[in-house]
């Protein structure tokens, strides 16, 4: 949840080298390649104007460059250079256990309140439902809270919303909502970062065909995952059988690592092509979260409260999520349901 913003920028430009960093390390500029510039562009932090950072990797880029240069507001750069892959680091055989309680506690959420959901219900009293479950009955704390000035304790965002949608107590569920329920859990230090779909009473078969397809460009992905495979190879398959599916998929929101941090290397990418990207290794743990879209791929984020991100053509959104570990031989999905079968 929470996932990073990532930024294509059609221009030509010949950017000095960034500013130091916060640990005095000096990135060079981005990489220009056909007059394409690309950046990543994390989650804001309201009381800053920051995004997330993942320490050496990330600068601010609003105070020595115009505006014009950068196409952007606000906003804290993350450039992505093949160089910075190598600030992924395996967790260990005791640091993956921790985060598998936190994944199983995360996991433990969604399967308390699916079942919940009904007509009638608002998206505050979902939020206020899990977060008395993390702190009370859990003992843990729900990471969303207060992350970069986030309102609330789990992300909750219906029918055309693709991410990040603030629960409220005005926003009632009708017969027919589909709505992404998005949970992250902190427990002793370590995160598990997780969300399903659920469907509001009866919900139209073109609704329940996109939450289905949205699913299986998950799985698919994670069936793909394995020592020796790379991001782009799990991008791809999800763009592939969404497109397939005549539908899009979202490309300014993507999936990121977790660890202690809540966001950290790598990104990963919902489309792409096979062979390209970070080799993946044992011990590598990341969130897989493919945001597909019933219509064109285009999004709009809420001016007004900075956080909401739906659909631009105003049609159906659907996403799933799950936190993962390499294994030596595949994953080991950290966030699984007790009744989910995964279908590799």
């Amino acid at each position: 949840m929470l996932t990073c913003v990532i930024v294509k920028l059609s221009v030509w430009v010949n950017l000095p080298p960034l500013p130091a960093t916060p640990t005095g390390n000096r990135h060079p500029g981005p990489q220009l390649r056909g007059g394409v510039l690309f950046a990543v562009i994390g989650v804001p932090d309201r009381s800053s104007g920051a995004l997330y950072t993942t320490g050496a990797e990330t600068v601010k880029a609003r105070p020595k460059w115009p505006q014009s240069r950068l196409h952007s507001r606000s906003l804290w750069i993350h450039y992505r250079r093949q160089s910075l892959m190598s600030t992924v680091i395996p967790k260990t055989a005791t640091e993956i256990d921790a985060m598998r309680e936190a994944g199983r506690l995360a996991a433990e959420v969604l399967e308390m309140i699916g079942p919940q959901v009904e007509v009638g219900m608002t998206t505050g009293e979902i939020d206020r439902i899990c977060h008395d479950h993390i702190v009370n009955v859990q003992k843990a704390i729900p990471a969303p809270l207060n992350y970069k000035g986030f309102p609330k304790s789990i992300c909750t965002s219906v029918n055309e919303v693709i991410c990040h949608g603030i629960p409220s107590d005005n926003k009632k569920l009708r017969n027919g909502d589909i709505i992404n329920i998005d949970v992250t859990v902190i427990k002793d230090g370590w995160h598990g970062d997780t969300s399903i779909m659920v469907g509001v009473g009866e919900v139209a078969p073109h609704a329940e065909r996109l939450v289905r397809i949205t699913q299986e460009c998950l799985y698919q992905a994670l069936a793909l995952v394995k020592p020796g495979a790379t991001l782009g190879d799990l991008g791809h398959v999800i763009q592939q059988h969404a497109e397939a599916n005549y539908y899009s998929v979202v490309r300014e929101y993507c999936g990121h690592g977790i660890g202690k941090v809540f966001h950290e290397e790598p990104q990963v990418l919902h489309y792409g092509k096979p062979g390209t990207g970070l080799r993946l290794e044992p011990g590598m743990t990341f969130t897989v979260e493919p945001m597909i879209n019933a219509g064109k791929r285009y999004t709009k984020l809420n001016a007004r409260d900075g956080w909401t991100v739906t659909t631009r053509d105003g049609r159906l959104s659907a996403q799933w999520e799950h936190t993962i570990a390499v294994t030596g031989s595949g994953c080991e999905v950290l966030t699984r349901r007790q009744d989910e079968v995964l279908p590799f």
